[in-house]
């Protein structure tokens, strides 16, 4: 891994968040060229230290990393499409999926670059700290870009990055989506968010701390009722339904619990513990 201080890099792409990796790369110490669409947009970095350069082909030959932080994809290849990329080492740091992921890495393998693909799981805030987690996949990288934060390379298939990111958002957003719900029927009652809010924190560390168990029934296939049967909780989430439907609150979401539960009791899973629903989500056109 080559020496973090004295490696050059460019920043393609000067959103926020594009911005606040250049700031991070510069704060390390970093030589580092920008580059935007809106060249204004680099006046501050500018003023930091960071070099302007008037084309995108000279922003890829000033850095031996060039970091790409765009709107997607698409934009990726449009703005690279008549650029050199022989000898390039791209990190793609963009929103898009993993196929997209894989089929950009194998468009910029021919053209001579080294390519690895990541996603961001922080917000500009936060990067240049340890708080912030940079996914990486691809080839493993032989510099070092923790200047950004926590780095965590995750194999060699260039599409884990964004199979990560959106698994991650999919755990953030059933979280943020279930502590709605509760905070929604708590309401009817006059409890405020801020007083349920520390009761849902404890419960959604104790979930968590479930996963590593039911992790391994996962990947065993193999899902003993050592806690409690599905048929159990299945009967739970009626009398959720039920609560939500009597405060006059919306009970879709419990209602989609339910019906994944009753699926799988009908396939003869009830008996088994909560985590052999991974066979109905593994399961398309529910």
């Amino acid at each position: 891994m080559t020496d973090n201080a004295n490696t050059p890099v460019s920043v393609v792409g000067l959103g926020l968040m594009g911005t606040a990796l250049a700031r991070a790369f510069l704060k390390a110490g970093h030589p580092t060229t920008v580059w935007n669409r809106t060249a204004a947009k680099a006046g501050s970095l500018v003023a930091e230290g960071a070099r302007l350069a008037p084309t995108i082909g000279e922003a890829l030959d000033a850095g031996g990393v060039t970091i790409l932080c765009l709107t997607d994809y698409s934009a990726v290849r449009d703005l690279l499409g008549d650029a050199g990329l022989e000898g390039a080492t791209l990190v793609n740091l963009s929103s898009g999926s993993s196929a997209q992921s894989r089929e950009t890495s194998v468009w910029a393998e021919k053209r001579g670059a080294r390519y690895l693909d990541g996603a961001i799981m922080a917000i500009p805030s936060t990067i240049g700290t340890a708080e912030a987690m940079i996914l990486l996949s691809g080839p493993r990288p032989d510099f070092d870009l923790g200047a950004l934060g926590t780095i965590s390379h995750l194999g060699e298939d260039p599409g884990l990055a964004s199979l990560y990111d959106v698994a991650g958002l999919t755990m953030m957003w059933s979280v943020l989506n279930a502590w709605l719900q509760g905070t929604a029927m708590l309401k009817t009652a006059g409890v405020d968010a801020a007083t349920f809010a520390p009761f849902a924190r404890q419960i959604a560390a104790g979930v968590a701390d479930w996963l590593p168990g039911y992790a391994e029934q996962v990947d065993k296939d193999s899902f003993p009722a050592e806690v409690a049967a599905l048929e159990t909780d299945a009967r739970t989430m009626t009398h959720l339904v039920e609560e939500c439907e009597a405060l006059g609150v919306n009970a879709e979401l419990p209602k989609l619990f339910k019906a994944m539960a009753d699926r799988a009791i009908a396939a003869g899973h009830g008996g088994e513990q909560y985590p052999v629903l991974i066979r109905e989500f593994e399961r398309a056109g529910n």
